[in-house]
């Protein structure tokens, strides 16, 4: 008759609790990255406005530089 061969009980992460983590951080960080690109849409939606307005322009003024 064979003995009785211990089994190692398993002390590690659950698999369920990685997989709910793993989502929770994935929606946080999709949640910062789609505030960020809503700004970012805010300031170029913003820039096109002031284009149009004639309040900005895309070319550096020309600054007096002195005598030459």
């Amino acid at each position: 008759m064979a003995g009785r061969i211990p089994h190692p009980t398993l002390k590690g992460p659950s698999v369920v609790k990685e997989i709910v983590i793993g989502m929770a951080l994935g929606l946080v960080a999709g949640g910062f990255w789609k505030m960020y690109n809503w700004n970012e849409q805010r300031n170029v939606r913003a820039f096109y406005d002031m284009l149009e307005k004639g309040e900005t322009s895309v070319f550096a003024e020309e600054k007096d530089r002195g005598p030459d």
